[in-house]
């Protein structure tokens, strides 16, 4: 068994290490000086150890970090879960499927696209000892990710009819579609869809999982401890242990990094980033295409005057793209075009790139009665740019008339009220990168909460006959008639894709490895 840790000394290096940084509230009561390489010998799994723990550092939600992930909207509610609790599996563009599978060994499709059928990988099991089976992945499925208030997690039960979903003995799970779709794969393994023990409803430390490691310490706001489950299906984790930090400031991840106080420092900040260029002990890994992340505006149609495409046009045209990525990115940054998922096979690349175009934008606002609105634009440091970019919209809005303002929430706030959010009339946003008719369907199709007041019925059917087309050339015209409607109509600013900048200490490497990088794995990861 890997070590313990010990709960107060956890808690008391978490108050050293704060101190020595001088970084205020949010440090992590868990700033170890353990030194990497504790030469465990090798366990169930086929890989060499390096030992020790890796100490990361993300932005975390505060005092409102919860253990339940089908419900916590911070970066690191997922990260905590990723580490904790066996994935389905992850998109991967090398495998044969687009997929990597987790607990599952494989998803079959009928010829007609209406059944889904997932085989169970032998032998994977909880850290109570018992096996996971067919039952534990409807649960998590049908009882849990289908009541989540976050719409990734609803995903699954807006394509399959969970209510009716049944266990063909303990090793399928037989899913019926609620119309022909030929992506389940892609739904269903976007590394976010977790698998807990059938009956499971609190989440708490000690709970059986079955990820790569155990969970040992959790406190909101600060941080939590595993240690290497020996039984991890696959491969058992070459690392003993795992502490993730809670430090909202981005200055504050890197000073941590370059002291020695932890090992990854996640999404820092384009200025952060530059400080790091010349530093000989750490080295900046970004993430890449096509997990960049859209940073965008939503416009709420149901609130005066957004309903007006005129008025969502002349917001599209008066942003500055290339000034955002020159001024927030430094230019490590892509110019959007209104739409997300840039760099996945159906993202609509054809569309002509929408001009910056201040005039035009004033000249609609007076056509459409809105010149001198009022408005104010919400936004949260929930990922680096994100309220630079809202300062710099709202000198571009003002340019052409609009009495903008900007309303900055804490870190890990803006989405912590869901409805709250989806009911603001102008809020900043990012995308995760995942396809994007699945991104179309989890935010927009339906009037969805998310969708800010989006409802167009001509797109969702085009949406879902792409998603219904075998032939991937038609469904790629089909998808890309639909993202066009949406170029042309919706209610998205979409301005600049932008790199999740992460940095760590030289000698770490596996972490890409686990993919999903905007929310990075540690199963393979390893210290020098």
């Amino acid at each position: 068994m890997s070590r313990q840790i010990d709960r107060r000394a956890f808690l008391r290096r978490g108050v050293v290490g704060a101190a020595a940084l001088a970084v205020g509230p949010g440090l992590l009561a868990a700033c170890s000086t353990d030194g990497p390489g504790s030469g465990r010998g090798s366990g169930s799994g086929s890989s060499p150890r390096s030992g020790g723990t890796l100490r990361a550092a993300f932005v975390g939600g505060g005092a409102s970090e919860t253990l339940d992930f089908f419900n916590g909207p911070s970066a690191l509610d997922l990260v905590r879960a990723r580490a904790w609790h066996g994935t389905l599996g992850n998109l991967d563009p090398s495998g044969p499927d687009g997929v990597r599978y987790g607990v599952l060994k494989g998803i079959d499709i009928s010829d007609d696209l209406s059944t889904y059928t997932l085989h169970v990988r032998p032998g994977v099991r909880f850290t109570d000892g018992s096996e996971l089976t067919s039952a534990d992945i409807l649960h998590s499925l049908s009882a849990l990710a289908a009541r989540s208030k976050l719409p990734v997690y609803r995903l699954a039960a807006a394509n399959f009819d969970l209510a009716h979903a049944k266990a063909d003995g303990d090793m399928k799970v037989v899913l019926h579609t609620l119309r022909p779709i030929a992506d389940g794969r892609m739904i269903l393994c976007q590394g976010n869809f977790l698998v807990v023990k059938d009956g499971t409803r609190t989440f708490r430390k000690g709970m059986p999982s079955c990820g790569p490691f155990r969970l040992t310490e959790f406190t909101a706001g600060q941080g939590s401890a595993f240690e290497r489950y020996d039984d991890h299906y696959g491969h058992v984790p070459r690392l003993d242990g795992l502490e993730l930090r809670s430090i909202a400031d981005s200055t504050a991840r890197a000073g941590a990094l370059t002291s020695g106080q932890i090992d990854f420092a996640h999404d820092l900040s384009p200025v952060t980033a530059r400080t790091l260029d010349d530093n000989g002990k750490v080295e900046l890994v970004p993430t890449r295409s096509p997990g960049l992340v859209g940073l965008s505006f939503q416009m709420n149609m149901t609130v005066k005057p957004f309903g007006d495409p005129r008025v969502r046009e002349a917001f599209k045209l008066a942003v500055d793209r290339e000034a955002m990525v020159k001024t927030v990115f430094y230019g490590n940054a892509v110019v959007g075009n209104d739409l997300p998922s840039m760099g996945f096979p159906d993202y609509a690349e054809s569309l002509p790139q929408r001009a910056h175009d201040p005039e035009r934008a004033r000249a609609l606002l007076k056509e459409a009665g809105a010149d001198g609105m009022k408005v104010t634009l919400t936004t949260g440091p929930e990922t680096p740019g994100m309220v630079e970019m809202a300062t710099l919209f709202v000198e571009d809005l003002r340019k052409v008339g609009v009495q903008a303002s900007v309303r900055e929430l804490p870190a890990g706030q803006l989405y912590a009220d869901f409805p709250a959010y989806a009911a603001l009339p102008l809020a900043g946003s990012y995308q995760m990168p995942i396809p994007a008719l699945s991104t179309y369907q989890m935010s927009t199709a339906g009037g969805s909460p998310s969708a800010f007041g989006w409802k167009e019925a001509g797109t969702d059917t085009l949406v879902a006959k792409a998603r219904a087309e075998s032939d991937k050339a038609e469904a790629r015209k089909l998808g890309t008639r639909a993202q066009r409607t949406r170029w042309e109509d919706g209610n998205q600013v979409l301005p600049v894709f932008k790199p999740n900048l992460n940095a760590q200490a030289k000698g770490v490497s596996g972490i890409r490895d686990d993919l999903f990088e905007q929310f990075p794995g540690f199963s393979q990861a390893s210290l020098a």
